[in-house]
């Protein structure tokens, strides 16, 4: 995750498939750990962001998302805790989550966003 360089990853990314997602959206606060995540309730209100990931190193491109989210989990220990994120936290958390179920960010996407992205990635590799 670090040398991708990211900021979340999935367990999925690195072999193992089990639903678990890391988190280090600072380097003072250190990495955070959500085993099965799920999200309870979306906010109305939302923002843009640019998303990529370290599947497609980059490749990014603005992604609307609700702005705030409440989510559960089970941490490291099976205790299961439910919390709220805004902004950038709320957006890594449903980026990650998507990638648990199978949706990638660039689904986000309109069609034409997607193709044009596409082939500009292709022509860089």
């Amino acid at each position: 995750m670090r040398a991708a360089p990211g900021v979340g990853i999935t367990a999925a990314h690195v072999g193992v498939f089990t639903r678990l997602v890391v988190l280090e959206l600072s380097r003072e606060s250190g990495p955070r750990f959500y085993v099965n995540p799920e999200i309870l309730v979306s906010s109305d209100e939302l923002m843009r962001h640019t998303e990529g990931s370290v599947s497609m190193p980059g490749a990014n491109d603005e992604v609307e998302r609700p702005k705030r989210i409440r989510f559960r989990y089970q941490d490291l220990t099976g205790t299961v805790r439910e919390e709220d994120a805004e902004g950038f936290h709320s957006i890594c958390m449903q980026h990650e989550i998507d990638q648990l179920g199978g949706i990638f960010w660039l689904k986000r996407l309109s069609r034409l966003k997607r193709d044009r992205l596409l082939r500009k990635w292709d022509k860089g590799k």
